[in-house]
């Protein structure tokens, strides 16, 4: 069934998308993470989304997009897209990509069909998990000697203001994953993370983080270099950054949450799960999540209008978000 997610039209809009195998089955090693891996840049590719960082672990995996708004494709960009799909197409897959050339080359009736259905799966953050989850499916339900249903049938996404701190902390969770699983200590030895493919010189993971920290500074001090040493303070905290050690762990973090308005650092509390960052339906400023409190209310369909609400337990810099969440906020 298609999800309805909620859209920013005439804009960029940026998502965090995140779903689990059935039961949360710990299905994947690293060569079922790192094909996966590749599946998700490959995806992004013929979709026309860029993915900003990712996070894939055994049994869920995560994905910060930034989805544009739907825009003219040429016939040469979709045919290069709808192959970015194969590349290693059948006898019969390349026989389908010479017939769809001709007929957009026809510009008939049928190349207008084409044309509509893969402009229809792109820039679309829905299409987008579909596609991935339904090739990753296929792939390892054939390399298992396994069928049936691999994935969780629904997948979470939350809206984030698509500038600044809520795109920035959204992304430092995002690449936490594995250190609050109790598999590194440091994001950088996990492979399967856009933060490790940066530091180890992968050109999208780093163009990706460019764009997470591009409004941070002066132009002068958007390169690589930079936009790492801003992430690795926000996941660490600036004073432990260099040393790679967390301002707490996260034991001792949970224990002070539990105590009545505590506040916490936030490289403090990223090393716990926050709903928030799944959960909270929007995320940004108090303005920005304003700005579709009508939006939300009418495709969910509620009756009375929802709040904006700030984020609690870490100096969050003014986070808010639709869903409240007033209990099991931290686990």
């Amino acid at each position: 069934m298609r999800q309805r997610r909620l859209k920013v039209y005439g804009r960029s809009a940026v998502y965090h998308c995140m779903t689990r195998t059935v039961n949360g089955a710990l299905l994947f090693k690293d060569r079922e993470k790192e094909v996966l891996r590749k599946m998700i840049r490959q995806v992004a590719d013929f979709s026309g989304v860029e993915v900003l960082t990712y996070c894939v672990m055994s049994n869920h995996f995560h994905v910060l997009l930034r989805v544009p708004d739907a825009s003219v494709v040429s016939d040469v960009e979709l045919m290069r897209r709808y192959k970015v799909l194969y590349p290693k197409p059948t006898k019969y897959q390349e026989a389908s990509v010479v017939g769809m050339a001709a007929e957009l080359r026809a510009d008939g009736d049928e190349a207008e069909v084409i044309r509509r259905k893969l402009l229809a799966r792109m820039c679309d953050v829905s299409e987008f998990m579909k596609t991935v989850k339904q090739r990753f499916t296929t792939w390892f339900n054939k390399s298992h000697q396994r069928y049936g249903t691999l994935w969780a049938d629904r997948f979470k996404s939350v809206l984030v203001e698509g500038e600044g701190n809520p795109m920035q902390t959204m992304a430092a969770y995002i690449d936490l994953n594995p250190v609050r699983a109790g598999l590194v200590e440091d994001p950088k030895d996990y492979r399967f993370c856009g933060y490790a493919e940066a530091v180890s010189g992968g050109g999208l993971a780093r163009k990706g983080l460019l764009q997470i920290w591009s409004d941070y500074a002066g132009a002068s001090s958007r390169t690589p270099t930079y936009a790492l040493r801003m992430h690795r303070e926000l996941i660490f905290g600036k004073r432990a950054a260099e040393q790679g050690l967390s301002e707490m762990k996260r034991d001792k973090a949970l224990k002070v949450l539990d105590q009545e308005n505590a506040v916490l650092p936030r490289a403090t509390v990223l090393r716990c799960r926050v709903r928030y960052f799944s959960d909270g339906a929007i995320l940004g400023s108090a303005e920005f999540v304003r700005g579709f409190l009508d939006t939300w209310q009418a495709e969910k369909g509620r009756k009375y209008p929802p709040k904006v609400n700030e984020m609690r337990g870490a100096n969050w810099r003014g986070l808010a978000v639709i869903q409240g969440l007033r209990s099991k906020v931290f686990g």
